[in-house]
């Protein structure tokens, strides 16, 4: 054999070994995406049987009034707010008034609030921090990961809406009357709750517009803020409606019903990613879980997305959304009769069935996870 038919026999055998290769890469990859797939519809890991866990019992009335919260139970009514222990037992409670009292929760914080009303309270697993009154009605409530807490309320005088943050201690630190840009609509701070964003919806011309507000704020060395900086007013050419505005680390996304976009050098941009119904959204380390159907009656699917946009994971999970909870890296996701556990890889670290309608859910050390469903309160292991 020449020198030179050896050389390209040589080329050829590399040339198909690496083919193969690839092919052998691409199959692992396949299989692996496949069996996580399918694993979102498979049967769960564990059945468990909620009234033989720890906890406990009460009826479908008062198991409404409940939330996860720190390593117990947070009991909202109209009159009480309390905080109990996993065995049902009061550790404190503050009296309020509310028409309609609801609960938020951020990590070891909840601000309780009179939707529609002029009053909340804010507080952690072992006293309230501070109570306040608001002049106009409580649209929406959110905390930023410093416990700064952002309130949007109703409209007075030529503003179509009011948006205030309070410092630690209940002290207003920021306060927009929205005039041309519309109705507030949702909120958001980033992780260090230097920034602050808003989306809008004006609806006072021939189509609807709607809006992104971004503020800066800061705090001086001796505990003071500075005046809150208007940093900018962005807007898309598109009938959309941004619901929900979230930071995934220092990446802004906001949701419309079908679709997901950005702010990238000053512009909002729509992400190249299609969403026949978006019904649920969370951020958990540096990725955004979105749970949405191809359109009505049509089965849930979770996506996983990171910070630069792109999809790490995507699959049908099921048909009824009950709860969510997030911790600082995992996510859960009770849906139908099963509770999924997922962490920031979007692969699924837990799968469980209960026999028990569930209402709300939140995770505890160790572990476990508080479960609230119709027949009382259950912890149970993941």
């Amino acid at each position: 054999m020449s020198k030179s038919t050896k050389s390209k026999t040589d080329k050829t055998l590399i040339f198909i070994a690496v083919a193969l290769g690839l092919i052998l890469i691409a199959t692992v990859v396949l299989i692996f995406v496949v069996v996580r797939k399918d694993k979102a519809l498979q049967g769960a890991d564990q059945a468990i049987k909620l009234s033989a866990q720890g906890g406990f019992s009460c009826e479908y009335a008062e198991a409404q009034k409940l939330y996860a919260f720190g390593e117990g139970i947070l009991k909202v009514t109209s009159d009480r707010v309390a905080y109990l222990t996993l065995s049902g037992n009061e550790v404190y409670s503050h009296t309020v008034n509310y028409s309609n009292p609801q609960c938020y929760i951020r990590g070891d914080k909840a601000v309780v609030f009179d939707m529609n009303g002029y009053g909340l309270v804010m507080l952690d697993s072992e006293k309230l921090i501070y109570e306040l009154p608001v002049s106009d009605k409580i649209k929406s409530v959110t905390i930023s990961p410093d416990d700064l807490v952002g309130v949007i309320t109703e409209g007075s005088g030529y503003a179509y809406g009011h948006v205030k943050v309070f410092d630690t201690e209940g002290r207003q630190i920021f306060n927009w009357d929205s005039y041309d840009s519309g109705y507030p609509i949702g909120m958001a701070f980033n992780n260090d709750s230097s920034l602050f964003s808003i989306t809008t919806l004006s609806t006072s011309g021939a189509v609807y517009v709607p809006y992104l507000r971004l503020f800066g704020l800061s705090q001086r060395s001796d505990g003071s803020w500075e005046t809150p900086a208007d940093i900018g007013c962005y807007s898309i050419d598109e009938n959309a409606i941004f619901s929900t505005v979230l930071y995934c680390d220092e990446t802004l996304y906001t949701f419309s019903s079908d679709a997901v976009y950005t702010l990238l050098n000053d512009s909002i941009v729509p992400l190249n990613l299609e969403f026949g119904a978006i019904n649920q959204v969370n951020t958990v380390g540096g990725v955004v879980f979105i749970v949405y159907s191809d359109g009505v009656e049509q089965m849930n699917k979770i996506a996983v997305i990171n910070s630069r946009g792109d999809t790490i994971y995507d699959s049908p999970v099921g048909s009824e959304i009950n709860a969510v909870a997030t911790s600082d890296s995992l996510y859960a996701l009770s849906i139908d009769n099963r509770i999924l556990v997922f962490n920031t890889s979007g692969s699924i670290v837990s799968d469980l069935s209960v026999d028990e309608d569930v209402l709300r859910i939140g995770f505890i050390g160790n572990n476990k996870l508080i479960i609230i469903s119709t027949g009382g309160v259950h912890t149970v292991d993941y």
